[in-house]
């Protein structure tokens, strides 16, 4: 097996194993005999389950977010991410609640600040607004969104993740624009 299809093999093990019992209460052998690879194998690509949930869950999440890089299709990509963490539920909820909730955090943020800098980038282009500007918009909501990500996942997702998607982009439409012509307003008064 290549090294990409052991580490893929190795993941969906885990991640089948997950929706029969907690990850703490998983061994390696469980994993490598559910996809019939020796420990040898498993320690050459990880050090141990935890390692292996972590690169699990930067799979599940990589490249998620895609074409949907500005701000007409932010709210795609918003509900693609959604999509991908309900898809990896019991992986997402168990890494959340048994291993490290930061973890989970850190990967979010990347993810949600990968979809939310190009569209203020875009909706800035007409707009004098400075690079530290435009970052603290973005970082304003990032972490919003990073929010409603993390209190869907606290909840055990119950929510359609088009739902979650839907009500903030209701709750947000036209923030972005508003957001960055105040802070231009602003840096404009500070001059």
């Amino acid at each position: 097996m290549k090294s990409d299809a052991t580490k893929q093999a190795l993941a969906n093990a885990l991640k089948q194993l997950l929706q029969k019992k907690q990850i703490t209460k998983i061994t390696i052998n469980d994993i490598t005999e559910a996809c019939g690879i020796s420990r040898m194998t498993f320690y050459y690509h990880f050090k141990d389950i935890y390692d292996l949930a972590d690169w699990t869950v930067q799979d599940a999440l990589h490249d998620v977010i895609g074409e949907h890089r500005m701000h007409g299709n932010w709210q795609q990509g918003f509900l693609d991410l959604l999509t991908v963490l309900q898809e990896n539920k019991a992986l997402i909820l168990n890494v959340q609640r048994s291993i490290d909730r930061q973890m989970v955090e850190r990967y979010m943020l990347r993810e949600v600040e990968a979809l939310l800098l190009p569209v203020v980038e875009e909706e800035s282009e007409d707009m004098e607004i400075s690079d530290q500007g435009k970052h603290a918009v973005a970082v304003f909501y990032t972490y919003a969104f990073l929010g409603v990500v993390l209190d869907w996942i606290r909840q055990g997702m119950q929510t359609a993740p088009q739902t979650v998607a839907e009500e903030t982009a209701t709750i947000i439409q036209g923030d972005f624009h508003n957001s960055l012509k105040n802070m231009y307003e602003l840096e404009q008064t500070n001059k």
